[in-house]
Formats: structure tokens, C-alpha cells, sequence
């Protein structure tokens, strides 16, 4: 007898993910938000009922089951609209529903190797004064610069499979020291995973990180059971350096041409504050380092 969820070893349940997912945000909105007037007694289940919604939302209860547990065909883009409304879901939630609400046709397989062109290791390399990395499908590391790899982990010498964001955030207990508010670092972090697992069900690679992840980090879990998405594009945190100190960094996205599942992600930060002189205090060093590594390990004699 095999455990854990199902999805979880063969690749997501679209289905059931499109269930739990509505059925999380459900629990999100108080029927007086709406008007509905809630009489004595305590409801079996927090946030609207399905009905409540349906009627909100315009459609007939029965449809909106068969919508809830992926049994409706040919889903039109106005009832999507017209749950997300009553259900006040993020533009990246709405993303998210059309994607599950829509009817698996592709086959799980296990996609090929990532590789990064050699074009984009170039643009990194000459960013020499901002930290920015290329991130794959999962979160996978694929290439990055000597700053970020100074400012974030030194990924030459981490093992292929363990560059990867997610394994960082949540198997290394040094994340906890490195990233000062780690729970929103963690929220973003499986809201991003969460978003891929949606556009990519059928990915083996994805179900065995997400398996992993349950297996052995109990935070993971939690965050992963809340069923919320948040596209990775930008924002800010603030990241601890053992030597320089503390680094408050804004990061944007870019995606790649031709690179669908690729995303450069850079780091700046305020011109004149103390984390522009703490990252300029390690690209110095980063600098030196490099300069030195070049010179051979032992000098040679004069004749």
C-alpha cells in the first residue's frame, strides 16, 4: 500500500486541485460580505457555501459542484470571471483558476535537461555589480554570477539537484539566518511553485520536489496545504550576509526571449543607503577574490 497523496507520486490531480483550491478560497469570504444574512447557530464550514456562491456568482448550484470538482466541460471565461468577482481572487489566483478549471490533455513525461544559452551566462557575467541569476522550471538555479553566487550561496560547489530555490528556502537551516523575514520568503517561494504546478501538472520532476518537500520540512506543508499563488516578479527583501551584514535588495524578473520557463532575476538596491555600501563591500571583495584566482598558486623562481 503506497502513501501520500496520489498526485504526489504520479504528477498533480488537476481535479482535485481545482477543489481544494475553490473550496480554500471559499473559506475566504464571509457571506455578510455579500449580504447573506447568517442566522444562529454555527455554519459546519467557515466562508461561503456552495450555493451562497453559485447564486452570487449567477450560475445554478449544480453547475457550480460539476465546476468545483472538474466535471464541467467547456468552461466559459465569463462564469471564471464571475466566480473570481465573488471570490475576490488576485490576478495571479485568476490565472491560476483558468489553468485548473481548463481539462488535461497532455500526458505526464518527464521534460528534457534545462540548459541555459550560452548568451544569457554572458549577460551575467558582465552584470558585475548586480547579483542576478537565471532561474528554471521548479525554481532550478541554471546560471548566475560570481556577486550572486557571493551574495547568495556558492552554487559551484552544491550538488546540480540541490540548486534549486525551493530545497534552499526550506531543507537549509542557514535560510533561517540568511533571509531576516523567512516566513514571506517561504509564502512567496511555494506561491511561485504552486503557480508552475498549475501551468504544468503532468511534471514528474515537480511532483518529486513537492513530495520531497512534504516529506521532510513540516513549514512546507503548512504553506503548501494553504493553496496560495503569487507569480515570482518583483519585490523586496532583505537577506543576511555573514561578512558584509545585512542587504535590503529590490528584485525584478525578466523573462528571457524564446525561454518560456526561464526568468532573469536581478537585484539592486538604494543608491546611498547602507545596503548599497554593504553589496559594494562584497562586489570588492568578490572582485579581489577573482583578481587573485588568476595569479598562479605559487610564484614562480627568478633566475
Amino acid at each position: 500500500m503506497r502513501s501520500g497523496p496520489a498526485w504526489i507520486l504520479e504528477g498533480m490531480d488537476r481535479r482535485a486541485e481545482l477543489t481544494e483550491f475553490l473550496t480554500s478560497r471559499r473559506g475566504r469570504v464571509r457571506p455578510e460580505d455579500l449580504g447573506i444574512k447568517v442566522y444562529g447557530g454555527r455554519r459546519r464550514v467557515p466562508g461561503l457555501r456552495r450555493e451562497e456562491l453559485a447564486q452570487a456568482a449567477g450560475v445554478s448550484a449544480d453547475y457550480y459542484v460539476r465546476l468545483e470538482q472538474g466535471r464541467a466541460d467547456n468552461v466559459s471565461q465569463e462564469i471564471l470571471d464571475a466566480v473570481a468577482d465573488v471570490l475576490e481572487l488576485t490576478e495571479d489566483e485568476r490565472k491560476h483558476l483558468a489553468l485548473l478549471a481548463k481539462p488535461a490533455r497532455r500526458r505526464a513525461k518527464r521534460r528534457t535537461t534545462q540548459r541555459m544559452r550560452p548568451g544569457l551566462q554572458r549577460l551575467l557575467d558582465s552584470m558585475t555589480d548586480v547579483p542576478a541569476f537565471v532561474l528554471g522550471r521548479r525554481m532550478d538555479v541554471l546560471g548566475w554570477n560570481r556577486l550572486a553566487a557571493a551574495l547568495i550561496a556558492d552554487f559551484d560547489s552544491m550538488d546540480v539537484k540541490d540548486r534549486n530555490i525551493p530545497r534552499m528556502v526550506f531543507l537549509d537551516p542557514a535560510s533561517r539566518d540568511f533571509y531576516l523575514d523567512w516566513d514571506a520568503v517561504a509564502e512567496e517561494t511555494v506561491g511561485y511553485l504552486r503557480m508552475y504546478a498549475g501551468r504544468y501538472p503532468d511534471d514528474p520532476e515537480l511532483a518529486e520536489l513537492i513530495g520531497e518537500l512534504s516529506i521532510r520540512s513540516p513549514e512546507f506543508r503548512v504553506h503548501w496545504a494553504r493553496h496560495d499563488v503569487k507569480d515570482k516578479t518583483f519585490g523586496t527583501k532583505t537577506q543576511h550576509h555573514s561578512l558584509v551584514g545585512d542587504i535590503t535588495v529590490g528584485y525584478e524578473t525578466l523573462q528571457p526571449p524564446g525561454e518560456p520557463d526561464q526568468l532573469l532575476v536581478t537585484y539592486t538596491v538604494e543608491p546611498g543607503s547602507p545596503s548599497e555600501q554593504n553589496l559594494r563591500l562584497l562586489a570588492s571583495w568578490t572582485a579581489a577574490d577573482r583578481e587573485m584566482s588568476q595569479f598562479p598558486a605559487e610564484a614562480p623562481e627568478l633566475p
